[in-house]
């Protein structure tokens, strides 16, 4: 069941803009125990929301990796989604929705909001804090900002900061939104069109051609004005649009141009020396949005950390399709660890 959590006063955002309250939707499952070391916090990716059970159901349920029976999982839906949370289509203290006025939000933001969840719901230790993609940068973040918390970490197809690869994509993307006119209207639906060119955009880079070529096959005698690549691109644009608003997905891409993990704290190696929980990196060996020199360079300077590599055929969307693999991986993981 979702439920929701209102932080008291106003909320800081790294940029030195507030927010006057905001409001953080989460699902839980399972129970916290005695002892209160059962804990398994799940960050979701850019337009995900906080039923992990649903969106990674392969990964979490009974018996499962992830199983209720064992654990008390936690997925908070992310500051600028809509989803829930706060974003852009929540009103302001004068009960004006933003819309375009919603303050830009960093992966920072997102945790520091998670954090005040973690404190409200008695939390003191998170044993296996995981994310893939953007949730991955969070769960990066957080292991920085709380190292104390945070006992095992597993990051997923991600990486320790933004590239100007990523960057230049998601710019991509907010071009196709901003062409559209409507987005300039300033209502609930406004920018869908262009936000469904984006869609299109961003399932390019989160699969590869080899994928894309064996789950979308040409038939030489296919006509070439409706060819499945084509109208499957055209239907995951608007199986998009029918879910989510564009005003949340500007946002949010934003906020993942955001992520670095050395901003402030003196680079990149001197923040990651600071991670004290044992690390697993699971890179993907087809991800073309995440190279594998964006999880060896984690590897390199997290204390102990270690990468594995987990094969696929379906790129970046690998860590939500190969659910056997990546049980696998985690579990030998934890396995040195007492097991999950």
């Amino acid at each position: 069941m979702l439920q929701k959590f209102r932080p008291k006063g106003t909320f800081l955002l790294e940029s030195g803009e507030h927010l006057p309250e905001i409001e953080i939707a989460f699902h839980t499952y399972g129970k916290l125990n005695a002892e209160k070391d059962n804990v398994i916090w799940i960050c979701h990716a850019l337009t995900a929301d906080a039923d992990v059970a649903k969106w990674w159901s392969g990964m979490v349920g009974e018996g499962k990796c992830f199983d209720r029976d064992k654990h008390f999982i936690v997925c908070a839906n992310i500051l600028g989604s809509c989803y829930g949370t706060t974003g852009p289509l929540s009103k302001d203290e004068n009960g004006a929705v933003y819309y375009d006025r919603f303050p830009d939000v960093t992966i920072r933001d997102m945790v520091k909001a998670h954090i005040a969840l973690r404190k409200h719901l008695g939390i003191s230790e998170i044993e296996v804090l995981t994310g893939g993609s953007i949730g991955s940068f969070q769960a990066a973040e957080w292991a920085i900002m709380e190292p104390e918390v945070i006992k095992h970490l597993i990051i997923i197809a991600g990486g320790a900061k933004a590239t100007s690869w990523t960057a230049g994509l998601n710019e991509a993307q907010r071009m196709a939104i901003r062409a559209d006119k409507s987005f300039f209207d300033f209502t609930p639906d406004g920018g869908k069109e262009g936000m469904k060119a984006a869609r299109a955009m961003a399932l390019l880079s989160y699969r590869n051609a080899a994928a894309y070529n064996k789950t979308q096959p040409l038939d030489p005698n296919d006509d070439y004005r409706k060819l499945k690549a084509i109208t499957y691109q055209q239907y995951q644009g608007e199986k998009l649009a029918r879910r989510f608003d564009a005003y949340a997905y500007y946002v949010l891409t934003k906020s993942f141009d955001s992520h670095h993990v050395g901003r402030g704290r003196g680079g990149l190696q001197k923040a990651l020396s600071t991670v004290r929980a044992r690390t697993l990196i699971v890179g993907i060996d087809s991800d073309i949005l995440f190279p594998k020199g964006d999880q060896e360079l984690i590897r390199k300077f997290i204390p102990g950390a270690r990468l594995q590599w987990m094969h696929s055929d379906y790129g970046h969307d690998g860590f939500l399709l190969e659910y056997a693999s990546l049980t696998k991986i985690i579990r030998d993981f934890m396995e040195e660890y007492g097991g999950l």
